[in-house]
């Protein structure tokens, strides 16, 4: 049996001292001319290389902390500090600067340090908050463990055994619930907040409501929601003990932990805790509830209601955190189970949803989410008739109507790659007076947004998507370093925790789409989705080699289509294709372009050329790794036959010694 077999007996990984070379193929087509994307991908690198540099230099202490000497006077904060840099390690993985990747583990020390004087972690993890801001705060995390995982392997298992072990105080086995809507590393955090009442801010009062408004108001009232003396109490009792759906995002750290490890107890709780809230969905009629008392049983605290919980369908955001979370949480069983069942309870509710939705104009919408469709509609599609979906649910039923964001239909149709999830993604589409092939400049904070005009680009209705979202980046670089320049010398970070992440330069949205044929990960505690990655040989780093660019433009599993572009004049490079981004996947086959004449004509006195004689081959392969030659100033395209996760997820890269593990599934087999 081969080295590289998915699922080898331990006895035959003894017998591989060595990891076993990757199928190679060469590339043979000349780069006559450069394709303008591929000229405008590296430049997006230089650029992107140009932009972290000037922030770390203008925001970063010498230690990696940020320039803030404020106070945080709330639970709330420390997600702020982290996403500054949740895409920087990301960068690395794509191909960014060696240094980038030990500059982003001391941007995470030195806030650590920072958070930890100000007294908002414990043992270098949050003391207790709820998991919509927890989720944010680890995608660095996360990524660090991708790219360094056996310097960080240490911190994410003691990070994933404040869940696991019931003896830290957050999890209870027999109820299969996290017991408390805001956890962390210090049981002694309870409740929702510090003090008697809930620290309400006007702005966000005014836009998301009150929790709990079907409690009548308090004797001796009336008493406006906002002033009831009764209402901090009742937040507490109702809201700050028990589950809440929000928590299923702590399944990312969990499976992270178990992609570092292999250890099958993580991936035991992932079963147990994901499990219940799939019955708890199946018993609600196939809409995930959002809340779940002490005992385990939906509405124990609300007397009967799915709805009402902490950061759940009432408040204040409805699906936007539920249904992020649910769906973080049903990719981590089904990764590591490999039963796709997982999702069905993020897909029913979906559809519970789409069958809600009303065509309008978003101008006539009662969306709390306002400045989020600014952007992303812009000045003239706010008045275009779409599909709204209802985001939030109360005693009066359905409302706060918003557009269907894609971050969820695009993860799912990309995970199981199944004509159900495409099918849905395309009636949406088919019902939107909106042009998906539409493409905005913006950039929010989770460096998301642009599903929809990557899924036209690949279902082949806009080949000029590719240059126009790498233009779409570097206009939003250079912007946010204009920011910079405007910040720096001011003490506005002191004011404002936010102008960090307003500034940040990096942005790595249209090079994880066309490079690694994924979407951005979900912002609220995802692991990265990807159809391929890459690897430089030559470096035995993480990431496209200097000088290439790759272009996917077919995810298909039976499918899967990438031009690799050398655009160096004078040196050749070496990549080593990875499936998925865990290398999940078996490459089967592969089909590549090769040239029989290259076009030059004449001899040194009479020369000329015409167009190259491009014909294809075809190999089979059986790896989740190909090695691609790239002589100076060559391209090929390669169409690769996949087999989805086929191998157990893990952080090994082509120059490690295969790990062994079963593939999801499969029986563990020992010698």
């Amino acid at each position: 049996m081969s080295c590289s077999s998915a699922d080898r007996t331990s006895a035959e990984d003894a017998s591989c001292d060595q990891p076993v070379p990757p199928p190679e193929v060469e590339a043979g087509v000349p780069l006559l001319e450069p394709p303008g994307w591929a000229v405008a991908q590296r430049s997006l690198f230089d650029l992107l290389d140009h932009a972290w540099r000037r922030f770390a230099r203008d925001f970063t202490g010498p230690d990696g902390r940020l320039n803030y000497t404020g106070p945080l006077t709330t639970r709330d904060g420390v997600d702020d500090f982290y996403e500054v840099f949740f895409n920087w390690p990301q960068l690395y993985l794509l191909g960014g600067a060696d240094d980038l990747l030990p500059a982003s583990e001391q941007h995470w020390e030195g806030v650590t340090r920072q958070l930890t004087e100000l007294g908002m972690l414990h043992d270098e993890f949050e003391r207790g908050y709820d998991w919509f801001h927890q989720g944010e705060s680890l995608l660095l995390l996360y990524f660090l463990c991708m790219a360094a995982p056996d310097r960080w392997s240490e911190r994410a298992l003691r990070f994933a055994e404040l869940y696991v072990d019931p003896a830290a105080g957050n999890y209870d086995p027999g109820h299969r619930v996290i017991t408390r809507p805001h956890n962390g590393s210090d049981p002694d955090r309870t409740g929702l907040f510090d003090g008697d009442v809930y620290p309400w801010l006007l702005k966000e009062a005014e836009t998301y409501g009150f929790p709990l408004d079907w409690i009548p108001e308090a004797d001796g009232g009336p008493y406006p929601l906002s002033a009831d003396p009764r209402l901090g109490a009742q937040m507490r009792d109702r809201m700050g003990v028990g589950d809440t759906a929000v928590n299923l995002a702590a399944a990312g750290l969990v499976l992270n932990a178990w992609i570092l490890s292999g250890e099958e107890r993580y991936r035991d709780w992932i079963v147990e805790y994901v499990g219940a809230w799939r019955e708890r969905t199946e018993a609600n009629g196939g809409l995930i509830p959002d809340n779940a008392g002490p005992d385990g049983v939906v509405g124990s605290l609300l007397e009967g209601r799915w709805y009402g919980g902490h950061y759940g369908w009432s408040w204040p955001h409805g699906w936007h955190s539920v249904g992020h979370a649910a769906c973080v949480a049903a990719l981590a069983a089904a990764t590591a189970t490999g039963d796709d069942d997982y999702l069905s309870m993020v897909t029913t509710s979906l559809d519970t949803l789409i069958g809600h939705a009303k065509v309008m104009p978003h101008t006539e919408a009662d969306s709390s989410l306002p400045s989020k469709w600014a952007v992303e509609l812009g000045p003239d599609d706010v008045r275009t008739p779409t599909p709204h979906l209802p985001f939030r649910h109360n005693d009066s039923g359905w409302f706060d109507y918003n557009p269907a964001t894609a971050p969820v239909l695009v993860a799912l149709w990309h995970h199981t790659a199944s004509d159900a999830d495409r099918a849905r993604l395309e009636r949406l589409r088919e019902a939107d007076g909106i042009d998906w092939r539409t493409l905005r400049p913006f950039r929010a904070k989770e460096e998301s947004g642009h599903e929809k005009a990557w899924f036209a680009f690949l279902a082949g209705d806009d080949p000029g998507y590719p240059e126009r979202i790498l233009a779409t980046a570097q206009a939003q670089i250079r912007h946010r370093l204009r920011r910079v320049d405007r910040y720096r010398d001011l003490d506005v970070p002191e004011a404002d925790i936010h102008v960090w992440q307003q500034c940040n330069p990096v942005a790595t949205e249209a090079l994880v789409q066309l490079t690694w044929g994924g979407p951005q990960v979900l912002y609220n505690g995802g692991l990265q989705q990807a159809r391929l990655r890459y690897h430089d040989a030559d470096a035995r780093r993480a990431g496209l080699p200097q000088d290439v660019a790759a272009l996917i433009t077919s995810i298909d599993p039976e499918a899967t289509t990438v031009e690799l572009v050398n655009l160096s004049p004078g040196t050749d490079r070496t990549v080593i294709v990875q499936a998925g981004a865990f290398a999940e996947h078996t490459i089967t086959a592969v089909r590549y372009t090769t040239c029989e004449d290259d076009g030059w004509i004449g001899d040194m006195y009479d020369y000329g050329h015409t167009e190259p004689v491009v014909t294809e081959a075809e190999e089979a392969c059986d790896s989740a790794f190909l090695t691609v030659r790239l002589p100076a100033s060559t391209r090929i395209r390669l169409t690769l036959r996949l087999d989805l996760r086929t191998n157990a997820p893990s952080y090994r890269t082509p120059f490690d010694t295969p790990a062994g593990r079963p593939s999801p599934g499969q029986e563990e087999t020992t010698a």
